[in-house]
């Protein structure tokens, strides 16, 4: 599967202790982050991370054209709820994206370890399921 990675400036940190967390599950599907987000947790955790661009500076755009394009699976998509963010229109179009597509997002660490376990279990082929009805 194909599991992008965005986490705003303050949950970088939890990002990274994460993906330690579950690397063993991470590092058997291709990773795609966001700039800052995919060095940060590449460093940590010695994954490999297809980076794109920053954030605010193109990537999560470029991640949604991938979703667009039926090239992502999975989205975790650690979001700071407290401080706004410029480029706050960008996450709508984004979440948005995944639901026209269906495809799983988790924005916080709970939502995301329910579909990590769910990842491992195999629950998350959704897309034989579609195939099927």
């Amino acid at each position: 599967m194909n599991i992008a990675l965005i986490a705003h400036d303050a949950k970088k940190e939890l990002m990274v202790q994460f993906c330690i967390a579950y690397c063993g599950i991470l590092s058997r599907h291709t990773l795609l982050a966001t700039g800052a987000t995919g060095k940060t947790v590449s460093e940590a955790t010695g994954l490999e991370i297809i980076r794109f661009l920053g954030g605010n500076q193109g990537g999560s755009q470029q991640i949604g054209s991938r979703i667009g394009c039926d090239e992502i699976d999975l989205l975790l998509y650690f979001r700071d709820p407290l401080n706004p963010k410029p480029h706050e229109p960008d996450e709508s179009s984004l979440l948005r994206l995944c639901d026209v597509h269906n495809i799983p997002v988790a924005t916080n660490i709970a939502t995301a370890e329910v579909l990590i376990h769910g990842l491992e279990r195999g629950d998350l082929d959704w897309r034989e399921y579609v195939k099927q009805h």
